[in-house]
């Protein structure tokens, strides 16, 4: 891992090199929490609880090389504490300022956010770790502390009904949407 050095400085309580990472690994973090929240100011509320909350627990950190994985998952854990004080509602109207290295339109990643954000909460985390993280099955399973062949299966399932909900966008006269996760 090439910020391995900033790691370590970090778990012994240098702020600057915590920012640092912070700061590398922002844009990840904001689009991620994107897809927990549906809007900006969610999605900056998680980060901003996932800094804070890493900051006070860097020095707990096990092993330097799994430094994203263990920020991640603080960042899936904010994201769901964050739904469960807003009752589990997340709005959907503002869907905004999200850049993407998806291919395709707009449009397309609207709807492709918009059918993460309505799967099954463990096959929304295996996904988006796996597609939009290119985390391993095993960091998966880590993270979701589940067993590698659940984190398949997840996955299977989850692109499964991706697949379902984006073919029944063009019904409504909308473009189809490109289904190839």
């Amino acid at each position: 891992m090439k910020h391995l050095s900033l790691i370590k400085k970090a778990k012994k309580g240098n702020k600057e090199a915590f920012a640092d990472l912070l700061i590398i690994h922002s844009e990840q973090l904001y689009r991620t929490a994107f897809l927990y929240a549906g809007n900006r100011e969610d999605a900056l509320d998680i980060v901003q609880e996932t800094s804070f909350k890493a900051f006070q627990a860097v020095g707990q950190l096990k092993n330097p090389h799994y430094f994203l994985t263990w920020l991640i998952k603080i960042l899936i854990n904010s994201a769901y504490d964050l739904k469960r004080k807003q009752g589990n509602i997340i709005p959907l109207d503002v869907v905004g300022e999200l850049s993407s290295d998806l291919q395709g339109s707009y449009v397309d990643y609207i709807d492709l956010a918009d059918a993460i954000r309505s799967l099954r909460s463990t096959y929304r985390d295996a996904v988006i770790l796996f597609y939009f993280h290119d985390f391993p099955i095993k960091e998966i399973a880590s993270v979701m502390e589940v067993p590698e062949n659940t984190v398949k299966t997840y996955l299977q399932r989850g692109k499964k009904e991706l697949k379902s909900r984006l073919e029944g966008v063009g019904k409504h006269g909308q473009r189809k949407v490109s289904t190839n996760i």
